[in-house]
């Protein structure tokens, strides 16, 4: 499995990005994805998964009613849409995945993990 994240960039505050995972190597549709981030000096914490085959979703805290996860199974593509931005979002975003059933914010559970994507939100 292979995972591509893009997307990331320098936007101010309460502005908007879309992030992509581009994802390879298998079939999906058993497949759980996720964004986690990792700001500097912090540990790695959850911001949103899907579970490829029904769309079930599960959302982090901070990121309920600002940040949208979706996917594209034409493109084996998954989104993270990220509206009203603050400077504490600023981090490093990774996606990843990992086969089972339900969208877990545990890390531990992913198995397949990309590379980051910056994302610097300005005041």
């Amino acid at each position: 499995v292979q995972l591509q994240a893009s997307g990331g960039g320098l936007v101010q505050a309460g502005g908007s990005l879309r992030l992509s995972c581009a994802a390879s190597g298998r079939t999906f549709s058993s497949y759980v994805m996720a964004w986690f981030r990792q700001a500097p000096g912090k540990e790695r914490e959850f911001v949103a998964a899907i579970r490829w085959s029904a769309a079930m979703t599960n959302y982090a805290e901070s990121a309920k009613g600002r940040f949208t996860i979706s996917r594209d199974s034409a493109k084996n593509t998954v989104y993270l849409q990220m509206n009203s931005l603050k400077p504490e979002d600023t981090a490093i975003y990774y996606c990843a995945a990992f086969e089972g059933p339900n969208p877990s914010g545990r890390s531990s559970l992913y198995k397949y993990w990309g590379q980051g994507t910056e994302v610097t939100v300005s005041t």
